[in-house]
């Protein structure tokens, strides 16, 4: 075959191989596969995301235990098919405790029921919630709310959500932040999902 007729061929076999991909191809260059799952959403009631806690939710407000406040309603949605159970962590981003990257434990609630994707305002204080998960912080098996200073600048409060594809095998320890630790460490490999909402508090001058 000559070299010539063969440069044809060759170009009229490649060109025959684009179209054919282009062909199979989805429109917008989307790839071939099934819709993504939305994201998860995380909603605190009370206060916009971003926005100042109310008192009423933190360490401040009248007639709150010392270390301890009101939680506020929490809700989330879009669970990620799988999900077996949740994790709720609270944590107050400015703090450096002990001289480490750990911050502080505000709340941490595990084994949350697949079934469950909101939280009531004021939970009570207690080893474990009425749906069975565990809970506890800095202050102990209670939700201990927002509780920086007047005369500083406002903390970062983060509340997160996790969707995890089983449950939580780790019993509370005396200390919170231990238990923190080893709930975060049992989760490892099973996060289906995650979704955050952040505030910002100060104690009233």
């Amino acid at each position: 075959m000559k070299p010539k007729i063969f440069g044809v061929i060759l170009a009229i076999q490649i060109v025959s191989l684009v179209a054919a991909f282009a062909q199979s191809q989805p429109a917008g260059g989307q790839r071939a596969s099934g819709p993504g799952t939305p994201p998860m959403i995380l909603t605190v009631s009370g206060f916009a995301d971003g926005g100042d806690i109310p008192v009423k939710f933190s360490q401040a407000a009248p007639g709150a235990a010392p270390g301890e406040g009101t939680s506020p309603a929490i809700s989330w949605a879009n669970v990620p098919p799988g999900t077996q159970s949740f994790v709720l962590n609270i944590r107050d981003l400015d703090v450096a405790r002990n001289k480490t990257t750990d911050d502080q434990a505000h709340w941490v609630v595990w084994n949350l029921p697949s079934s469950t994707t909101s939280l009531p305002e004021g939970v009570p204080k207690g080893p474990k919630l009425s749906n069975g998960a565990y809970q506890i912080s800095a202050t102990g098996q209670v939700y201990r709310g927002p509780g920086a200073g007047a005369n500083g600048p406002k903390h970062h409060y983060m509340f997160e959500i996790y969707a995890l594809d089983s449950t939580v095998d780790v019993q509370p320890a005396a200390d919170a932040f231990e238990t923190r630790a080893n709930v975060f460490k049992a989760m490892q490999g099973h996060v289906l999902g995650k979704a955050v909402y952040g505030g910002l508090f100060r104690r009233p001058q």
